[in-house]
């Protein structure tokens, strides 16, 4: 069953941890706060973005009621599940969608390698079953350059004939921009969303309905312009281009330091490695040249 509205602009949000290493449930709802302020319609936890695989499910929980109690509405929160085993993901898929969330954004099981598209099909099958009434909302997170596991077209095709009512889009973030065009023209009546920020207007202007983005965390005016119009933004693309030679995770969470003026937001959790006080600093003069200077909430 295809979506009723447009999916938009979801923030792949950054985790921030405190001094002793905890997740900072307050600073991040105040962080969720402002992306949804500017231009975000919801919030991604636990994505790449976010460090999901490094935050355990204890700390899930508490995130997750440190926003709702922020004042984030529990349908603009988007659970990004990244799990190998069945119960993994249904726990934390279905801890999302009781409380009220409209989608979870759900990778496939990445420490296999070399598995088929009928493995994959029977992991989604096992993880629909117990998820059993709950299960709606489910966004396919394609990112073979971590997983190793494609999400082929035709296997897109195969689970939402299966499973009509649940699955409601798919995250490329393949960066294969041939295989987005093919999904964009088999799947339209999905929620197509374009993980490479320098992809995102073409995709919409295919047919794309956004995408949930690492970027929003700094620049979410500029992305749901994107979005909007179908116009590309060639300051922002030549500032993705720059940061992604680095590693991306603590490139943004440095970047997001430099927008709000709060030096915690570096931290990362290992086996991570915090950007160097260089490489962030000459991102940050770009990131002034390309979005404006200047201290922003969060």
């Amino acid at each position: 069953m295809p979506i009723r509205e447009i999916f938009g602009l979801s923030a792949a949000l950054v985790t921030p941890f405190t001094a002793q290493g905890a997740v900072d449930g307050e600073l991040a709802a105040r962080h969720a706060g402002w992306c949804l302020a500017n231009g975000c319609q919801s919030v991604t936890l636990f994505g790449t973005t976010g460090e999901g695989p490094s935050i355990s499910a204890a700390e899930r929980t508490r995130l997750q009621a440190a926003l709702r109690d922020g004042g984030v509405p529990a349908d603009r929160i988007v659970t990004g599940v990244i799990a190998n085993s069945i119960g993994d993901a249904v726990a934390y898929a279905r801890e999302g969608l009781d409380a009220g969330g409209r989608y979870v954004l759900l990778a496939p099981p990445s420490y296999f390698k070399g598995v088929s598209a009928e493995g994959v099909f029977n992991w989604y099958a096992a993880v629909f079953a117990g998820l059993g009434a709950s299960a709606r909302g489910v966004i396919l997170y394609n990112i073979p350059g971590v997983t190793s596991v494609e999400i082929g077209v035709d296997l897109v095709g195969r689970l939402k004939a299966a499973f009509p009512g649940i699955i409601a889009g798919v995250k490329d973030s393949s960066g294969d921009w041939p295989y987005t065009e093919k999904l964009l023209a088999a799947h339209r009546d999905l929620a197509i969303l374009i993980g490479d920020e320098r992809s995102l207007a073409a995709g919409v202007r295919l047919g794309g309905q956004g995408a949930i983005s690492g970027m929003a965390n700094v620049a979410p005016d500029r992305l749901s312009t994107m979005i909007a119009e179908g116009r590309d933004d060639e300051v922002l693309s030549a500032f993705v281009a720059e940061l992604v030679r680095n590693p991306v995770t603590p490139a943004v969470k440095a970047m997001v330091a430099h927008r709000t003026g709060n030096a915690e937001w570096q931290r990362v959790r290992a086996p991570l490695d915090k950007t160097p006080a260089a490489v962030a600093a000459s991102l940050g003069r770009s990131m002034d040249d390309a979005f404006g200077g200047g201290v922003a909430a969060a």
